[in-house]
């Protein structure tokens, strides 16, 4: 590619702009990073434009969020701007996974987890979410895997922990969310909510609830009325709140993780009952009293059995159902395991 195309590629980016034409936009800056790529290719053992590598991709992956907003008008299917987007992101990563033979000081490999961060925010946002797990098989076999820089790592972590959330492996999102929160620069208090706003439900799924003092530090007291809810064993108020604040947890796309809360809140229930019998043989009938006592409506004894049965299953309850008597039969040692310890 002569210097007379490379020098009007921007100029092409440029005057788009100011034309207000996004997708256009898009495609004179996805012209100008497919030339990168060439010239990437063409450099050995020098990594001195990775940060114009970055750079042009971070604002390769803006303009095609905004052509997205657009798409409709050139006839694109959803997502399409941004699945294309992410192939011309791929090529700047496996020339920069590629490169093995140069030193550590001019590997290109040093640039591989910038954009291993664009490509899961582009994948999070089509929701193809099983195109993250290569990338990250690639970074956590990577020799530089807690060498680059922190941002960076934040930002990778907070997006594995979301996926891992996902999965329903809470204990590895619990890891990664903590390490994103933990270091996350403590003034930017709108990333540190970002990131509790998946923390603290994967956190009460392990049976850690947060304090009143740091939801309201960073206003998010609709986890509030939720852990008041559990914690009572009150499930009825569990989903009038989770109604209450339905476009919220759906905008933040954890409306199913909340709900696995429920399964939570019938043993706190449970093991309430418990408490006030004081026996190791619960009648159903008296579990299926305090379902419908707590405004559970169209239960009966089998579906009560069946979430017992869910309950033990998951060891939240250590004991049997004797379905002759129709009795919770519950161990006498530990009967309600702390949930903290199952995970």
């Amino acid at each position: 590619m002569d210097g007379r195309i490379r020098m009007e590629m921007p100029s092409l980016v440029l005057s788009s702009i100011n034309e207000d034409d996004p997708y256009t936009t898009y495609l004179h800056q996805s012209g100008a990073v497919q030339s990168l790529i060439k010239i990437l290719q063409i450099q050995k053992d020098e990594n001195w434009m990775l940060p114009v590598m970055n750079s042009m991709c971070l604002d390769l992956r803006r303009l095609a969020v905004r052509a997205e907003a657009v798409k409709s008008s050139k006839n694109q299917k959803p997502g399409e701007v941004l699945e294309k987007c992410a192939e011309c992101l791929m090529g700047c990563f496996r020339i920069c996974a590629a490169d093995n033979r140069s030193s550590e000081d001019d590997t290109k490999r040093w640039g591989m987890l910038a954009l291993v961060n664009q490509l899961l925010k582009v994948y999070f946002r089509i929701n193809k979410l099983h195109l993250c797990r290569p990338l990250i098989r690639a970074i956590e076999s990577s020799a530089f895997k807690d060498q680059f820089a922190l941002a960076q790592q934040i930002t990778y972590k907070f997006f594995v922990g979301r996926k891992a959330m996902f999965d329903s492996n809470y204990k590895a999102a619990d890891e990664y969310l903590t390490y994103a929160f933990e270091h996350c620069h403590k003034q930017s208090s709108k990333n540190k909510r970002l990131i509790l706003t998946y923390l603290v439900p994967v956190k009460m799924l392990l049976g850690y609830m947060p304090k009143k003092s740091l939801l309201e530090k960073y206003n998010l007291m609709e986890f509030w009325e939720i852990v008041e809810a559990v914690k009572r064993g009150n499930l009825h108020s569990l989903e009038q709140v989770m109604n209450k604040h339905e476009i919220f947890f759906i905008s933040a796309g954890i409306y199913l993780i909340v709900e696995k809360l429920k399964l939570i809140t019938y043993r706190n229930l449970f093991k309430k009952v418990y408490l006030v019998m004081g026996t190791y043989r619960i009648p159903v009938e008296s579990l299926l009293a305090a379902l419908q006592m707590y405004g559970v409506e169209d239960v009966d004894m089998d579906e009560t059995e069946c979430l017992v049965a869910n309950l033990i299953f998951e060891g939240k309850i250590k004991g049997y159902i004797s379905h002759q008597h129709k009795k919770l039969v519950i161990s006498k040692q530990n009967p309600f395991p702390q949930l903290s310890s199952l995970n």
